[in-house]
Formats: structure tokens, C-alpha cells, sequence
């Protein structure tokens, strides 16, 4: 395909026809500042920061959503645009509230770089912020709508990405306000607590709910022992709070830096993980085998679980009954775990870190309580945990490394894999055939279920049966083969969902750089540690096996699958 020409400050770049002028000049290494662009969203040309000079136009074009053409000539930073770009900050700072000090995303606030870039030290507008109250009724995510800045961001990527249409914008002009459906709070709307409009937003108008304070009064109490899982799609995120690339901070590292807070004992969600494969392979295995209810649906992401409740309550019998790894540690920790160590499970404080914020709510389920106590006390995400190593002085990367505490830290790389999207399948698949046929076979690598493809589908032979697998990951795509199962038309017999983009490792509590780029680099670096474990299926974990044996097959039966099993119930839709 020919190539089209321009100029781009007196340089010429040559790119494919089709190019907007934004995407030619980041090819050429020219920096063009943006507010309501993203890169995995759709141009919508809404704040105009990216405006530029263009031959023979009289007006100021938006380099976002401009098509390039031969011969164009482009000036990105005459004094005309550098005006035009600050008369816009101006604009946008004059209803902004000047609380940057102690905003979540300070030092991290696309608005903010901006206008130190811009030199924007005082403003030719009077101030009228608005002031209007802060949305903290969701138990995951709170809005301030006087952050806002209408870039639509949000908005997008819950109505397009997600197909939830929690949010969306009301009134017009001066008076325009992203708000929840039908305009009341957050937790009424059909919100699933992705956290993605999180990601989206580009100040700090949606934020996760914090939850340092409760944390520190939690390790100040001598009382309560502080445990702790760490889920592996955090550690690929976390170096990004210091600006180092995904996956360069060792888990020794990490485990070091989490022993450095206060944390009393640390432990490795990628045990239940392997624990989660074995429970999720008998159940599907036994739908199979005995005509139950197919296709199975996966239960680890409480996103989806909330999206199915929601709009597809009639399909809440097809999902596993598996609780997630996060609620089958925090339920074994305040019982098998608390027994092996001699602890009374009313001093046990389990905290979750996690690279997802409906996780915070999946906590709080009324369901998630079968051990007497709440399974998880509380959830941080990976950027709390940032910025609680911030807060406490703790970096990691200049620590010894250490290792897990022993009796629920052993994993295979079938638990890493649950970061990825098509892993959790994956993982399950393993066992499935191992489970079926009765023989030691060598790790299965299901190529097909890899990478950032929307829906991906795989085959197996299971003793001359096809098994048929679906993986997806976001909730349009969900919603797809959700239809299709509502509508009897679905060929699968096993679908995995998980709300974010790629996975865990796109979750809603992940740095903020999260791109689909990004998140295409840190699947990579799950599958390299996947790859480098010399246990690679679930079934192969010796502590696994020690549960079993020692704990689960001597108890009662109906208490095993309280601890390791839930249900679900349809939740009100509001259209």
C-alpha cells in the first residue's frame, strides 16, 4: 500500500493512508497533548487540547480525529496553538477543584502534567468549580463529579467495552455532568465495579475506594494478625508505580517490601488458584459425565458474576459454584490454615491485594461468611499498594528477597496462569484431561487460548468426546456468548469470562498506565514465569494434595463445599 506524505513541523513523515494527524505525529516522535484521546477507544474530538495548524484551513484542527493526505503540512506548536492549547487548560481548571495535594491521583493526573507543562500558573477566569457531593455508596468505586472534565472517557468504555451503561451524560453545555443511570448513585446504577472507567479517566473524578486507613489501624492493633494473599497479576503492575517496566520487580522482592509495612504473615493467592482448577475440573467433569447444566460458566472475576446477575439471571445456574481464589483463601485461612498454626481465627485479619476493584465488593458479599467470619477483611488494589509503600518509605526493589510463609504459598504455573485472560481454561483443561483419562500427562499448552483476541475457542479430545472452550475477556464479549446461551444456539461446553481487558492483568486496580499494549507486555511476562515453574499443573501441587488429604476428605462434606462453594442470586436491573 502507498504511503502518504506530510509535513509535520518541517519534517516530512510518511505513513499509511488513514492516519490522523495525531497518530502521525506520535509515529514521528512529536509529542501532541491529549485529554479525551485513548488509544483503545474510539476519537471523539470532545476537549481539543490536541488542536493544530494545518495549510490552508483557516480554523484549528483537532490532530485526533483529522485524516492526514498528501502534501499536508502541519505546525504543532506555533504561538497561535500553544495559546489556543492554554486558553483551553484555562477553561477546563476554571471548574476544577484546585485540591491537587490530596487527590488520589496526584503526581499521576493527565490534567495536572499538562498544565505543569503548559506553565499554567495563574488563570484569566474567574473560578466556578462545581460543587456537587461525592457518589461513596458503591463499596468499590467512588465518584466526584467536580472532577470531572466531560472527556467521555468513562462513559465509553462502559457503554462500548463493557456494555453496562452505567454511566452516561446528562443536559448540555455548561450544565452537562456524567451521571449513574437515571441519575442516582453508583451502587443503584447496574454497575459491576470493572474498575475500568477508572483506568479511562484521566483525573481523579473515579477513583477505587481507598482503604489505607482501615489497613494501618489493622496493623497498629496488637490484637489482630495481619494475613495476607497477593494475587499474581500484582506483581506484574506494581513496578509501574515506580515507573520501572511490568514484571521487573522479583515476588522475593515484593514479599519483602509487604513484610517491611507490618504484615505479619504473607501468602500466595496462587495456591487456591491451583485449589480453584482442582474444584472447577471435578464440577465440570461431573456436568459432562452426567448431563448437567452446560455450558459452564467460570466464577473467579466478580465482575462477570455481577454483569450475570444483573442481565442474565437466568443463566446464573450454568456459572460454577466455585468460590473465586481470593474467597476460598480467605475461607481456609480463618480455618485449615488458622488450625495448622495454632491461631485463633477471631485474631486473623485477612487482607486481599488484588489487581481488581469489584474484588473489594466480592468481600463484602453476604455469602462470602461460611467460616463464622468474613472470608476476606479487606481488599487493596495494586495502586493502594503503591501508595502505601510510598507512604511508608518501603521500596521494594532495594530489599532482600524473601519467601512466603509455608503451608498455603506452594503453586504450580497453572495458578499463574489465572492473571491471563484464556488461563483460567487453560489451567482447568490440564486437569480435566489428566482427571479423565486416569494418566500423568505433560503440561498442555493450549496455544488457542492465548493472547488478546476478544473470544478465543479451543478443542479437546476427552476419551473420543470434543470438549469445546471459549475464553473472552470483556464484558461486550461476555455479553455475546451470554446471548448465545440464553438463546440455546452455544456450541461450548466451558466458557471462561473475565470482565477486564486480557484478564487480571488489566484489572480495574492496576497502575495506571494500563493500554491494551501494556496489558499484551504483562501477559507475556505471566506466561515467561508460567513457563520457568517445574510444576506446571495443578494437580501436582504437593500442598494442594496435604489439604485434601489431611483436612478436606476428614471433614464434612457439606462444610467443605461451604468453604470452597457459594451461590449466586439475580440482582435488580435498572434499565
Amino acid at each position: 500500500m502507498d504511503k502518504i506524505t506530510l509535513s509535520i513541523n518541517g519534517n516530512a513523515v510518511s505513513v499509511a493512508p488513514g492516519t490522523s494527524i495525531l497518530s502521525a505525529a506520535q509515529q514521528a516522535g512529536v509529542n501532541i497533548p491529549t485529554l479525551c484521546h485513548h488509544p483503545d477507544q474510539e476519537i471523539k474530538a470532545n476537549c481539543r487540547i490536541c488542536v493544530v495548524e494545518v495549510k490552508g484551513y483557516v480554523n484549528l484542527l483537532p490532530a485526533c480525529a483529522t485524516l492526514v493526505s498528501e502534501g499536508m503540512e502541519v505546525k504543532t506548536t506555533t504561538a497561535r496553538v500553544l495559546e489556543a492549547r492554554r486558553t483551553i487548560l484555562e477553561l477546563i481548571l476554571a471548574r476544577h477543584p484546585q485540591d491537587c495535594l490530596h487527590c488520589m491521583r496526584n503526581g499521576n493526573c493527565e490534567l495536572q502534567n499538562l498544565t505543569s507543562a503548559y506553565d499554567l500558573r495563574q488563570t484569566a477566569f474567574s473560578k466556578e468549580p462545581r460543587r456537587l457531593p461525592a457518589d461513596f455508596s458503591s463499596p468499590a468505586i467512588v465518584r466526584d463529579p467536580n472532577k470531572c472534565i466531560l472527556c467521555g472517557r468513562c462513559t465509553e468504555v462502559c457503554s462500548t467495552t463493557q456494555t453496562v451503561h452505567a454511566l452516561g451524560m446528562a443536559y448540555r453545555g455548561y450544565d452537562a455532568l456524567v451521571v449513574p443511570s437515571l441519575g442516582q448513585d453508583l451502587l443503584a446504577s447496574p454497575c459491576v465495579m470493572c474498575g475500568q472507567c477508572i483506568h479511562a479517566c484521566p483525573v481523579g473524578a473515579i477513583g477505587e475506594r481507598e482503604q489505607i486507613g482501615e489497613l494501618l489501624t489493622a496493623l497498629a492493633d496488637p490484637q489482630k494478625i495481619v494475613v495476607t494473599q497477593i494475587a499474581p497479576s500484582v506483581r506484574l503492575a506494581i513496578a509501574e508505580e515506580w515507573g520501572r517496566e511490568s514484571g521487573s520487580l522479583p515476588m522475593e522482592q515484593l514479599v519483602a517490601g509487604i513484610r517491611n509495612i507490618g504484615f505479619d504473615y504473607v501468602l500466595n493467592t496462587n495456591f487456591t488458584a491451583d485449589l480453584t482448577v482442582m474444584e472447577e475440573s471435578r464440577e465440570l467433569l461431573e456436568r459432562i459425565t452426567t448431563g448437567g447444566t452446560l455450558p459452564m460458566f467460570t466464577s473467579c472475576c466478580p465482575a462477570w458474576i455481577r454483569f450475570a446477575e444483573i442481565f442474565f439471571p437466568q443463566l446464573l445456574g450454568h456459572i460454577s459454584s466455585c468460590k473465586s481464589p481470593q474467597q476460598m483463601f480467605g475461607a481456609l485461612v480463618k480455618t485449615y490454615w488458622a488450625e495448622k498454626t495454632g491461631i485463633d481465627p477471631a485474631q486473623i485479619y485477612s487482607v486481599a491485594i488484588m489487581p481488581c476493584t469489584a474484588k473489594k465488593y466480592e468481600a463484602l458479599r453476604p455469602e462470602m461468611k461460611d467460616s463464622d467470619y468474613p472470608d476476606v477483611d479487606l481488599v487493596l488494589t495494586t495502586r493502594e499498594l503503591g501508595r502505601l509503600f510510598h507512604m511508608t518509605g518501603v521500596n521494594p526493589f532495594n530489599l532482600e528477597g524473601s519467601d512466603f510463609d509455608s503451608w498455603m504459598s506452594e503453586y504450580s504455573g497453572a495458578g499463574v496462569l489465572f492473571g491471563a485472560s484464556g488461563g483460567v481454561a487453560e489451567a482447568a483443561l490440564r486437569t480435566v484431561c489428566q482427571a479423565a483419562t486416569g494418566q500423568e500427562l505433560p503440561p498442555l499448552d493450549f496455544q488457542e487460548l492465548r493472547g488478546m483476541q476478544g473470544v478465543k475457542t479451543a478443542e479437546l479430545n476427552l476419551n473420543g468426546d470434543i470438549i469445546k472452550v471459549a475464553a473472552v475477556h470483556s464484558l461486550s464479549n461476555a455479553r455475546e456468548l451470554a446471548e448465545a446461551v440464553k438463546a440455546g444456539e452455544s456450541p461450548y461446553h466451558f466458557i471462561e469470562v473475565m470482565a477486564c481487558p486480557g484478564g487480571c492483568i488489566g484489572g480495574g486496580g492496576q497502575a495506571f498506565t494500563s493500554s491494551n499494549q501494556l496489558r499484551a507486555c504483562r501477559i507475556g511476562e505471566l506466561y515467561n514465569e508460567e513457563k520457568g515453574r517445574i510444576l506446571r499443573n495443578a494437580h501436582d501441587n504437593n500442598e494442594v494434595k496435604h489439604l485434601y488429604e489431611d483436612y478436606l476428605h476428614n471433614s464434612d462434606e457439606s462444610a467443605v463445599h461451604e468453604l470452597l462453594h457459594t451461590h449466586y442470586s439475580p440482582q435488580p436491573k435498572v434499565l
